[in-house]
């Protein structure tokens, strides 16, 4: 077979896997659409040029497969391509991967970013914290992986280990990491009484379930004398969505918690359910940037409501549903279908929910290295740190006392 033909076939291979990606997305649905035809027109276009003009004969499917990847990452984080091999290699993780390492991952950058990690986890143990730039896993690097497949490859059996490279946020070398994987489960969710009759609830994760213990904490504290109460969502990236809608419920008696909808996603909206609603006492929502997902939601529609106030950080902007679609290659996209939007119409995914009392936290911001690895500015490690997000939080519930 010539060079020519081998091309041609190729080149109509792609079209027709591009035409069944295209289709998928809907994106011949409309005669407003037109642009997609020369688009394609334009891929074939640039693929005749790579494989007649480039400097030496081109691996083309090597090619083709990283044009795929950039056509589904350009869309969002969540969204992937996944190659014949490494469906296949998704697909076994998905069903033995009973075991992870304590942190959500998500794609800032082009890398795997760690966007919180569950204390006392592998992730943890390991020294990861949040913020830190997973550079590779098991010796690939992780801007050449999707999202999915990075998910995938930190998962696996109990006792199981990854060798990743880990780039923290105070240094500058990347720094290889040896992380044991472990069943982590959802931490329960922790209440205190603080002074001045403020009860304090801190949850690490919006997993199925949460929204009724949270409901409990609070209820509890309310008996103890609780007049003013601090909803601590910091480092709370995991979960479910509608969990978050649960939680916003337990203070809202009325209003719009959030809208799920997508080109062809029927569209969902989430009103309050005033028989939900288990406290009116005044609130403080607390955030940082590795508050994700249910945890955003829920803090937009307890803002937005003008329910509470939110204190912190900038969260990390992660609110959308995925749908795999398989391709007839054998290969797969992940793709997302739908975004959260809160009560006033923002979309969460990409923006995050911007805290109405901006505090950043010490443990957010890096602590410039000296060159050697070390931090020159970092704290005198024998004095306890401050929870600055935490006093201004107080601050804004006794003026709102004063006030009423």
């Amino acid at each position: 077979m010539s060079k020519k033909l081998r091309f041609f076939l190729l080149l109509s291979s792609i079209s027709i896997v591009l035409f069944t990606v295209l289709g998928g997305l809907g994106v011949y649905a409309s005669s407003g659409n037109d642009s997609a035809y020369n688009h394609m027109q334009v891929y074939s276009e640039v693929l005749y040029h790579i494989h007649s003009d480039y400097v030496e004969e081109p691996d083309m499917p090597q090619v083709t497969n990283g044009a795929l990847h950039g056509l589904l990452e350009s869309l969002d984080a969540n969204s992937s391509y996944l190659s014949p091999a490494e469906y296949k290699i998704f697909k076994a993780k998905k069903s033995d991967g009973k075991a992870g390492i304590g942190a959500t991952v998500s794609k800032r950058f082009g890398y795997a970013a760690v966007v919180s990690v569950i204390p006392g986890g592998p992730a943890d143990k390991a020294g990861i914290a949040n913020g830190d730039i997973i550079e590779t896993i098991e010796g690939l690097n992780t801007h050449d992986l999707s999202l999915a497949e990075v998910r995938a490859r930190l998962t696996g059996e109990v006792g199981s280990r990854v060798e990743t490279t880990i780039i923290h946020t105070r240094k500058v070398e990347p720094q290889k990491t040896t992380i044991e994987r472990e069943t982590v489960n959802p931490p329960a969710v922790q209440e205190e009484m603080l002074s001045d009759n403020t009860g304090y609830v801190k949850t690490l994760t919006l997993a199925k379930g949460k929204a009724q213990e949270i409901a409990a904490r609070v209820k509890g504290l309310q008996k103890q004398g609780a007049k003013k109460l601090v909803l601590d969502l910091r480092n709370d990236s995991d979960g479910d969505e509608e969990e978050g809608v649960a939680v916003a419920n337990l203070f809202l008696d009325h209003g719009v918690i959030s809208t799920l909808q997508g080109q062809k996603f029927n569209k969902v909206v989430y009103n309050a359910d005033p028989q939900k609603k288990v406290t009116d006492l005044p609130l403080v929502v607390l955030v940082n940037r590795g508050t994700a997902g249910a945890a955003e939601l829920a803090a937009a529609a307890i803002l937005e409501n003008s329910r509470g106030d939110v204190v912190g950080d900038k969260t990390f902007g992660d609110g959308s549903v995925q749908k795999l679609i398989e391709v007839p290659d054998g290969s797969a996209l992940i793709l997302s279908i739908a975004k959260y939007y809160t009560p006033d119409g923002k979309a969460i995914q990409e923006n995050g929910i911007t805290p109405n009392v901006l505090v950043a936290s010490t443990d957010d911001l890096i602590v410039p290295d000296d060159g050697d690895g070390n931090n020159a500015e970092e704290p005198e490690k024998t004095q306890p740190k401050e929870d600055e997000q935490l006093q201004k939080a107080l601050e804004v519930l006794a003026k709102k006392a004063q006030k009423g």
